[in-house]
């Protein structure tokens, strides 16, 4: 028996203007033998019609998985260096949900934050980097700035992220694969879903409010997911983050019905991290494995 009703995959953006088509917000959600793709031009838009979506799952009494294709979490120790009370994971939600702006036009204050948050973290240029430079000044710089290890301990990736060879860091603010910025806009739409009263008492984020598993009480499940560990199925549309969402909606669907989706609960996290998972760094859902770096060719 299927753990859930129905599965929504969320392919995010930072985008400063409205947008559709490659690069943008794709939605799908898959359900009993019916399919939804939507490709919303603004994160209110597709709060809102995510909002739908977990009302009208609600309503039929429905167990869903929300995914969403950014960190949940920072590398450990993020939380205290901005002297952040409470749980980590959530302290770090709340302040990111006290900072953004973020209009209903896409409009955004996003390195603004990184740079206030680096100017807390070290009153410098460290951790957060990247920005055009009309943005770029004495707390936010437009490259890396080569600091972590050897100058600062906070780290530069998350246990997860050295399990996924590609994965970019969160502490990545523009250019390709800027994660960064889609941690700092998309963290408050999943926070605002998360503790929607209709659902809140059901509602659980996977691994903070669920340890490394999936207690019964969690009818409306949101992770994080990486749609590029898995190869994406052209054949599903142009362009690839549509046929992304559509191949992993269908791909958790299929595992479900296997029974094989149970276990991507829990994971196999190193002993010695798994506190830091749980309390501040998160895990990506359906990472069983680490996928080892290729060695580079002798020249």
């Amino acid at each position: 028996m299927a753990l859930f009703d129905s599965y929504i995959i969320v392919d995010w953006s930072a985008s400063s203007v409205p947008k559709r088509g490659k690069d943008s917000i794709w939605i799908c959600r898959r359900g009993a033998g019916d399919e939804r793709v939507e490709n919303p031009p603004t994160r209110r838009a597709a709060r809102l019609m995510l909002g739908e979506m977990l009302a009208e799952a609600a309503a039929r009494g429905e167990r869903i998985v929300v995914g969403f294709d950014f960190p949940f979490g920072y590398p450990a120790g993020f939380a205290a260096r901005l002297a952040l009370d409470g749980v980590p994971w959530r302290a770090v939600w709340d302040e990111i949900a006290r900072l953004i702006e973020d209009g209903d036009d896409n409009r955004n204050n996003r390195f603004r934050i990184g740079a206030e948050l680096n100017r807390r973290i070290s009153n410098g240029a460290f951790p957060f980097w990247g920005c055009p430079a009309g943005h770029a000044g004495e707390f936010l710089g437009t490259r890396h700035h080569r600091s972590h290890g050897a100058h600062e301990p906070l780290a530069e990736r998350r246990v997860i992220d050295e399990w996924m060879v590609g994965a970019q860091p969160c502490w990545k603010l523009a250019y390709t694969g800027s994660v960064g910025s889609q941690v700092l806009t998309g963290l408050p739409v999943v926070r605002e879903l998360r503790d929607d009263a209709r659902w809140a008492g059901r509602a659980r984020v996977w691994p903070f409010e669920t340890g490394l598993g999936l207690p019964g009480d969690a009818r409306i499940v949101f992770a994080e997911v990486w749609p590029s560990w898995w190869k994406a199925c052209a054949r599903l549309g142009e362009p690839k983050d549509k046929a992304q969402v559509r191949t992993v909606a269908r791909l958790f669907a299929v595992r479900d019905e296997a029974g094989e989706l149970a276990s991507w609960f829990a994971p196999p996290v190193p002993p010695d991290r798994v506190d830091d998972v749980l309390r501040e760094e998160a895990w990506t859902l359906g990472v069983m494995a680490c996928r080892p770096r290729r060695a580079r060719a002798a020249r």
